[in-house]
């Protein structure tokens, strides 16, 4: 065993509870990896031959697909636990039938002085150490006898059945709680979206007055070009730093105009930046300060005699934007929309005191619903924390 292998074995190794001992997985283990044996093959027939099992069939929580061997393989039996042995590494289910499995993966197939389960959970509370032997300059995956030396905590057989079967009823538990968590959380990600559905298609906005979008905004063409020789600092904003639905802005970057290496179209405070490439990301943000953005975004001053900037910039976000909107597809582009079929999108416009009760509407509902999704995304990553948590307990004496 290399000495980088042995000192991140060493890790694995605390006090362990009472009448539990430290094992080699290879002397509890049959471990099936490594290349497959020379000249081994494995195809279709009437008597029907294993399936092919490669590393992309396995996921936690994916159903595995099934195709014939048709290559050399390794076998790995039911009840066999499949770890991947290629980034990222780990546990990754249990063979449900006989089959033929991939490079990426091992078979390992517990002794009978210990539970299968127990093994499996182990494996998972020992991640990161198999993260570690797979990984540095000298490994692109883990290698057999790494796998064979890797030290695991064992408790007697009892003991481990004990466990694996109070493990098996936690983890379900928190599958249960898991599901209508992401549930909840998909569910208020959709409402941004419902509340500007609410607001601009609503039959109270059908009776505004009707304007063109044109109108109202003008498109600013001031850009800063290398070959003019600029200087002096910018913040620079891209699609990349703008939250789709809500235009929030995520981040900028500090830019040195005489770096620049292409144009850079300049926004200034209260303009609206829209990103035109694949409009329907809703990138609409309100600029906050002066700076520089992509040339994938347009920029547009607001006529506020007529229109809060606000408002004008909400309904950009809204489903019936882009119902109007004629976003163009061309073959081998990502679709997008010209200033003057922005000009073209008819907007409904009431007084600006009406504009001005819609917007603060509008902003403390998309309060809300940031509130709501903070909350759900906590509960969520409470609940994704529980695994560890729980395998925690269990290998250090507390179940």
């Amino acid at each position: 065993m290399t000495q980088a292998a042995d000192a991140s074995l060493q890790g694995t190794q605390h006090k362990l509870p009472a009448g539990w001992r430290w094992a080699r997985l290879g002397d509890v283990c049959e471990i099936n990896a490594g290349q497959s044996p020379p000249g081994e093959t494995y195809r279709k027939s009437p008597e029907g031959l294993p399936f092919f099992q490669g590393k992309a069939d396995f996921g936690r929580r994916h159903p595995v697909a099934r195709t014939w061997c048709v290559a050399p393989s390794k076998v790995a039996l039911p009840g066999d636990i499949l770890l991947s042995i290629r980034a990222p590494v780990g546990p990754t289910n249990v063979a449900d039938v006989e089959c033929c499995i991939g490079r990426g993966l091992a078979a390992i197939r517990p002794e009978n002085n210990v539970d299968r389960d127990f093994i499996l959970a182990t494996l998972r509370f020992l991640e990161r150490e198999l993260a570690r032997l797979g990984s540095g300059s000298t490994f692109d995956a883990i290698r057999r006898d790494h796998l064979a030396s890797m030290l695991i905590p064992l408790p007697p057989l009892a003991q481990q059945q004990r466990i694996a079967a109070i493990l098996s009823e936690q983890m379900a538990a928190v599958e249960r709680a898991r599901a209508p968590a992401e549930a909840r959380l998909e569910a208020a990600k959709t409402l941004p979206a419902a509340y500007l559905r609410a607001a601009f298609g609503s039959p109270e906005a059908e009776t505004w007055p009707k304007k063109l979008l044109g109108d109202v905004l003008r498109i600013r063409n001031e850009v800063v070009h290398p070959q003019d020789n600029p200087s002096g600092p910018a913040t620079f904003v891209g699609l990349e730093h703008i939250e789709s639905g809500t235009g929030r802005r995520l981040g900028s970057v500090a830019v040195e105009k005489a770096a620049l290496t292409g144009r850079k179209p300049c926004f200034y405070k209260g303009d609206i930046v829209y990103g035109y490439l694949r409009p329907y990301l809703n990138k609409v943000w309100v600029a906050d300060c002066d700076g520089l953005c992509s040339v994938d975004q347009y920029v547009y001053s607001v006529d506020q005699n007529t229109a809060n900037v606000d408002f004008v910039a909400w309904f950009m976000r809204s489903p019936v934007y882009l119902t109007r909107a004629p976003i163009g597809l061309t073959p081998g582009q990502l679709p997008r929309i010209r200033t003057e079929e922005v000009s073209s999108v008819e907007i409904n416009l009431p007084p600006l005191a009406e504009q001005r009760r819609v917007r603060a509407m509008l902003n403390e509902q998309m309060s809300l619903a940031e509130r709501v999704h903070e909350a759900l995304e906590e509960e969520l990553d409470a609940i994704n924390k529980l695994p560890a948590a729980l395998l925690r307990r269990a290998f250090s004496g507390g179940l």
